[in-house]
């Protein structure tokens, strides 16, 4: 099974960025533990950018290199067109991920462009939405396999 963990922008601040909101861990040291816990993950990537552009390469590329993504848009979840066509342009499946609630935040965060082309989204868990969208993503993966 080979995994892509996306970030979008202001993602790489984790850890510094308003605590009260994302908490105090860095993304680095919770990929790291994340990946020692799913060590049957035969290939585990991690990619953070605060490009549009760039998180739209990585999805293309991920493209038959992946057997599914976990994708944090991050403030791109609400405007971004093109990230919700190149979703629905890649048969990988992606799973929308969020640190926070969204729909407990402010109005603008409220509706997901990029979740309409998702698989399924996960939410409000802090850094543990990872871990929960990893574990639909992968028993979803491996009902996938039974059914072939």
């Amino acid at each position: 099974m080979q995994i892509l963990i996306l970030n979008g922008p202001n993602l790489n601040l984790l850890g510094t960025r308003e605590p009260d909101v994302y908490g105090t861990q860095d993304f680095q040291s919770f990929f790291e533990e994340l990946a020692a816990v799913y060590n049957d993950v035969a290939e585990f990537k991690y990619y953070q950018s605060n490009v549009e552009g760039e998180l739209i390469d990585s999805l293309q590329t991920a493209e038959g290199k992946f057997d599914g993504v976990l994708f944090n848009a991050g403030g791109y979840t609400h405007t971004s067109v093109a990230l919700m066509d190149c979703i629905s342009a890649i048969s990988a499946p992606v799973v929308e991920v969020h640190i926070s609630n969204p729909l407990a935040r402010e109005a603008v965060r409220h509706t997901s462009l990029i979740g309409q082309k998702c698989i399924a989204s996960v939410s409000g868990f802090g850094l543990d939405s990872y871990r929960l969208a990893l574990e639909g993503l992968l028993h979803k993966l491996s009902l996938s396999e039974h059914n072939e």
